[in-house]
């Protein structure tokens, strides 16, 4: 009889060729029409489950031979997705948005690789197949159009609103938070379809947000009725038969203590310590013996598998194992006995492990301690009538004080790295509702629990890896030698260096690093950001070790209610203890289980973390939307190049916009992370107290905008940004200043327009790009100041990496495009807009048009990416809601996970941008009608602006002309260019139709930044020399009045042909009034 494996096997083999259904079965000689049918459906399983494709042409494969990858889908909120692959060793893949093919965030599916980046960097794909859909419920609010409706979901992961035909709304009304089951996937351009299957009521009533959090992450509230039907069989308290015929040890004479929170309800962990007469110390660690009432195979075993662990929201606990249980007979509660597993430690004068015990056990605890209590005894803090009722354990506690400092100094030694960051507390009333939040305290009682759980885990995996039997090992390992090294860089920036051997670092070297940072101000952003470079502690079922913990050997043994790998772990000792090994099937069977609970049990943590920070978050933004217009002391925790983080005492954190930061220009130097003002020269750094207001609170997104005090409004038309209507100077085109009069065309003559805050000089006529790594091409030519360069006739070259192409199109500051059929009529402005259409607008950096309708689409009016606020720390940028994971100069962003890998930044960590026309950083590429990016790409078609080697492909409409003027309301350089010799090319046809005009000019051009003056004449181009020079237009980050349309310029990465830049070279951040 053929089985899967022999199946698998074939196709496995080297010299395999797929075959079609009818040569496999000329392979194994099926003759047999009952044979043949068990064949069939066998393949059918093989392909159902994704282990064997079918090709176009019906021929059957295993994936890793057809160039398919297998895994995990990450989207992002901007439509695009990561692939993370089930082979570890394998890179993550990128998914443009057009190519996900129906899949959803966390589907399983199989991914075609179809491209590799310039530079051999990151891969991109497209979805082949969907194996396995995690997305069958939504959650968000219901929106009614009468005969239709939509819901717009909670999780942005899902960028499509749900359609909801109408004899599918089940009475639901608008505003009220729903769930929904998907019935059609999203195809091409249509949505999703669903039905409306549950109403948690309305989105603004009481218990709602949670309940809708619950119900986004398909947390199981309630237990199945056979579950629950088990739970109550447990009996309430164990005989002496029970304790005499398993043959425990009977500990219930030692005096063994409980130390967990005051709100702790499922104790599953006792301790106590011994002094011994040799000196040394012992120390014992029981655990509640839950796999003696959670046997393998019955309905709770298969709940708890199913659950993964207990997840703690804010004002509710989801259990893995019912309150029957968890609250009950597998709770270690005070002075009553209860069935344990031990694992008892003896330490010598070094505090190795000399001696050690794994055995079963009964217990009856002597106190049920708090951490506070403890601490309060330990410290001399407690009062009277405290330290009299626990007077006879005071000895236990110091003893139990000197062992855990101990074990944690020689833990320390070896090179564990000890992240101590706040944590909070977020306290609620009878609804909910956040009434205080104050920091959760790590106390030596807290911290000594800490060091003898982490003793026992260390102790139980060491001793069943040397018997070489199925178990389960909680890994970490050695970090990405990409992200090290980044890193490495990054806290170079503050004067720090890691000790290390090319990419190996020990995390002795890390701790070091904690260590010396410890009280400074950049303690906070440098520990966050070498967390990030780590990788995710996980389950295994090979011992990998512990990079975070330098240990060999680590498992997970002591949380077995709340744990299902711990749960595991005690089953496997059971077994082993009472046979003393195991048998050959029985063997085999564990060890065929073993990597599937690792990888469930990994996903369902994932999945508990990801629930109880977004429940933080909001929670957070709760307490603080009555807080508005109130003042707070904070800290500077992150400085980026579109504001800075501040964090109050009670960890709330909330962002201080660049756009509200009024009183000065600030530029962003990122290698020192500090704001520095151009005309007062005030510095914002890392660690720095401020005061500041509550100004905003965005409940949907759960983030928090502060404003500084005393802040005053910029003057109209300093610090040469332009200013009030300029009287015009007679010009070749008539360039205006900021604001300026119209000037009057004299054909062949250079001439200026001014503003009060400066000048633009123009030698012909025509719009082009500003300043930067900018081509403006056209008529007579000039480049702004910074590294620009000026081609031709009339074209302009305006800010950061900015081209332009056509009659009177320009762009705007960034990497903006304007895209229509006539280019006289769309405009760039700052402000990450982008539009197409006669009268599109195109913004800088991070811009996105969705279709050809004019119309644009935010994203963050103030260079805040809000799902999750992105954050630049460092030489990285990280999402904080979210799941982006940034590799090389990008970061893995809070909140969420989506990843890039190592070119320079894309916006929102490496993003692309989809459809007609996205805006996107980095070495992307667009096809559609017409995109604007920036990098190292390569632009073709329809006109417009375009940074550095764009490639766009599409169909606009355009010209190229020279010599005719045309309207320049953001022409505000100071710089001026003196012109060479250049030499334009003959404009080439593009793909879509348009006139690209390529011109390239060579010779003795330069441009003195600030007030160097030069001499042009029409024809001649000029080369931009200058580093970091000061031009009233040449900003990739400008903002308007109102401070809601302005760009945090986007930092592209440029070494050779490449460079870094913040704005125009120098970081700047103008604002237009």
């Amino acid at each position: 009889m053929i089985t899967n494996q022999d199946i698998i096997s074939l196709m496995q083999d080297e010299a395999y060729k797929p075959m079609s259904y009818k040569e496999l079965e000329k392979h194994f000689q099926i003759t047999g029409a009952e044979e043949f049918k068990d064949f069939i459906k066998l393949l059918n399983q093989l392909e159902e489950s994704g282990h064997v494709v079918r090709g176009g042409n019906d021929r059957y494969g295993v994936p890793e031979r057809m160039n398919l990858v297998r895994g995990r889908l990450q989207a992002h909120a901007k439509g695009f997705a990561f692939l993370i692959p089930e082979d570890r060793e394998h890179p993550d893949v990128y998914i443009n948005a057009h190519d996900l093919n129906t899949a959803m965030n966390g589907d399983i599916v199989f991914v075609k690789v179809t491209s590799r980046s310039q530079g051999g960097g990151r891969l991109e794909g497209e979805v082949v197949r969907v194996i396995k859909r995690a997305n069958t419920q939504i959650v968000g609010v219901f929106q009614s159009q009468d005969t239709y409706a939509f819901v717009i979901a909670d999780d942005k992961r899902v960028t499509r609103d749900i359609f909801i035909p109408q004899h599918a709304f089940n009475g639901a009304v608008t505003g009220q938070k729903v769930v929904v089951k998907i019935v059609n996937y999203p195809e091409g351009r249509s949505a999703a379809e669903g039905e409306v299957i549950e109403v948690l009521g309305h989105k603004d009533d009481p218990g709602v947000d949670i309940l809708g959090i619950v119900r986004k992450f398909q947390l199981p509230e309630a237990f199945k009725e056979d579950v629950l039907e088990e739970a109550e069989a447990a009996p309430d308290s164990i005989t002496e038969e029970e304790i005499i015929g398993q043959g425990r040890r009977d500990l219930r004479s030692k005096r063994i203590v409980t130390i967990d929170g005051e709100d702790a309800k499922d104790l599953d962990d006792a301790v106590n310590v011994e002094l011994l007469e040799n000196g040394n110390f012992r120390l014992g660690v029981h655990i509640a013996d839950v796999s003696y009432y959670v046997r393998e195979g019955t309905a709770l075993d298969i709940e708890a598998y199913n659950r993964g662990c207990s997840v703690y929201l804010t004002d509710r606990v989801i259990p893995m194992l019912p309150h029957r249980l968890s609250n009950g007979i597998c709770s270690l509660n005070p002075k009553v006995d209860r069935l344990t597993m031990s694992c008892e430690m003896e330490f010598d004068e070094d505090l190795k492990v000399v001696n050690h015990e794994i055995f079963t056990s009964v217990i009856k605890t002597s106190e049920r301690m708090t951490y506070t209590n403890v601490r309060k005894l330990l410290t001399g803090e407690a009062e009277p009538e405290l330290v009299e009722r626990y007077d006879y354990l005071m000895e236990d506690f110091k003893r139990m004080e000197e062992l855990a400092a101990r074990l944690r100094s020689r833990r320390m030694k070896r090179g564990a790295i000890d992240f101590d960051f706040d944590e909070s507390k977020i306290i609620v009333d009878a609804d909910g509702k956040p009434t205080d939040i104050v920091k959760r305290e790590r106390s030596v009682a807290e911290m000594m629990i800490e060091e003898f759980m982490l003793a026992a885990n260390e102790t139980v995996a060491e001793h069943f890896s040397w018997m070489k039997v199925p178990f389960l090992y909680r890994v970490h390992e050695d970090p990405d030698s990409e992200k090290l090294m980044n890193f490495m860089e990054f806290v170079t920036n503050f004067g720090y260096a890691v000790k290390g051997k090319g990419n190996s670092v020990h995390p002795r070297a890390l701790q070091s690093l904690l260590e010396d940072i410890k009280g400074t101000p950049e303690e906070t952003v440098v520990s966050k950001v070498m967390l990030r470079s780590m990788k995710q502690a996980r389950y295994d079922a090979q011992s990998l070790g512990h990079f975070g913990l330098a240990a060999e050997f680590y498992s997970h043994f002591t949380s077995p209610i709340r744990r299902y790998p711990d749960l595991i772990i005690h089953r496997v000792i059971r077994e082993v203890l009472e046979s003393g090994t195991l048998s050959d099937t029985r063997h085999e069977y564990l060890a065929s289980r073993m990597s599937d609970i690792a990888q469930q049990s990994s996903e369902r943590e994932r999945v508990a973390v990801d629930a109880e920070r977004e429940t933080e978050a909001l929670k957070k933004a709760q307490y603080m939307i009555d807080k508005v217009g109130e003042e707070f002391e904070g800290i500077i925790s992150s400085v980026t190049g579109f504001g800075m983080f501040v964090e109050l005492d009670n960890t709330v954190e909330g962002l201080i916009r660049l756009s509200d930061l009024t009183d000065d220009y600030y530029n962003f130097h990122e290698r020192q992370f500090a704001l520095v003002g151009e005309r007062t020269s005030k510095i914002y750094r890392i660690g720095d107290e401020i005061k500041v207001r509550v100004a905003r609170v965005n409940m949907e997104e759960h983030t928090i905008d502060f404003e500084l005090l005393d802040m005053k409004p910029r003057k109209e038309g300093s610090f040469n940004r332009g200013g009030g209507s300029g009287k015009p100077f007679k010009g070749a085109a008539g360039f205006k200043g900021f604001r300026g009069g119209k000037g009057k065309p004299e054909k062949g003559k250079g001439g200026y327009t001014k503003g009060k805050g400066g000048f633009a000089k123009s030698q012909g006529g025509g719009e082009g790009a500003r300043a930067g790594q900018g081509r403006g091409e056209g008529g007579a030519g000039r480049s702004g100041a910074g590294q620009g360069r000026s081609e031709g006739g009339a074209g302009r070259a305006g800010a950061s990496q900015g081209r332009s192409e056509g009659g009177a199109g320009r762009s705007g500051a960034g990497q903006g495009r304007s895209e229509s059929g006539a280019y006289g009529a769309g405009r760039t402005r700052p402000g990450q807009e982008r539009g197409e259409g006669t009268a599109g607008r195109a913004g800088a950096g991070r811009s996105r048009v969705e279709g050809q309708e004019g119309r644009a689409s935010r994203e963050g009016a103030d260079g805040r990416v809000r799902e999750g606020q992105e954050r630049i720390e460092g030489a990285a940028r990280s999402r904080r809601s979210g799941q982006d994971r940034i590799e090389g100069a990008a970061r893995r962003v809070k909140e969420g996970q989506d990843r890039g890998e190592g070119f320079g930044r894309a916006r929102s960590g490496q993003e692309r941008g989809e459809g007609a026309g996205g805006a996107r950083a980095g070495q992307e590429r667009s096809e559609g009608a017409g995109r604007a990016r920036a990098g190292q790409e390569r632009s073709e078609g329809a006109g417009g602006a375009r940074a550095s080697q764009e490639r766009s492909e599409g169909a606009g409409q355009g010209k190229s002309r020279r010599g005719k003027g045309g309207n320049t309301p953001w022409s505000e350089n100071r710089g001026k260019a003196s012109g060479g010799r250049g030499k334009a090319r003959s404009p080439k046809l593009s793909e879509g139709g348009s006139l690209s005009s390529r011109l390239e000019s060579v010779g003795a051009g330069r441009t003195d930044s600030g007030s160097g003056r030069g001499e042009g004449k029409r024809g001649r181009g000029g080369i931009a020399l200058g580093g970091e020079a000061q031009a009233g237009g040449g900003s990739a980050a400008e903002r308007s009045s109102g401070g809601s349309d302005w760009a945090s310029g986007v930092n592209a990465l440029a070494k050779g042909g490449r460079r870094r830049s913040d704005g125009d070279g120098g970081g700047s951040k103008k604002r237009r009034k």
